[in-house]
């Protein structure tokens, strides 16, 4: 399989006191505001550490049922949170936090479907960074 999406992004002003817009070809971002205050402090808009963490939550969850299913396994539920930490100019490490509901799978099956998904997974192998797994499994 193979595609393209694609997404924009544009900038006013100086990187401290100026603000830009995030979007995405599907239009689901469109001129989503970003700023110094959204990325650097608790202003309103989005960041792209924000964006990097929901498209590795994504990428991951989705990988995770598609090996689940291969596995002859339905999710009930999976929930991924993606901590991106950011520190000194870079992204030091990414904490995927996961709990799933997944009928009739011993715990131990689970965890070892979940690190092959986070390692397939192509987000995470873009990323140049410690990707920590966090794993909770649900009855």
């Amino acid at each position: 399989m193979k595609f393209s999406r694609n997404a924009s992004a544009n900038w006013k002003g100086s990187g401290k006191d100026g603000k830009g817009t995030v979007s995405t070809g599907s239009t689901i971002l469109k001129d989503t505001q970003y700023s110094f205050t959204s990325r650097f402090e608790d202003g309103k808009g989005t960041n792209p550490e924000e964006l990097v963490g929901a498209a590795h939550a994504g990428c991951f969850t989705m990988q995770l049922s598609f090996l689940l299913g291969e596995a002859g396994f339905t999710p009930t539920n999976l929930d991924t949170i993606a901590k991106v930490n950011f520190e000194d100019g870079s992204i030091t490490q990414i904490t995927l936090s996961l709990t799933g509901q997944v009928p009739g799978i011993k715990e131990e099956q689970f965890k070892e479907i979940a690190k092959k998904a986070k390692e397939i997974c192509p987000i995470s192998k873009l990323l140049k960074t410690d990707i920590v797994l966090e794993v909770s499994l649900k009855a």
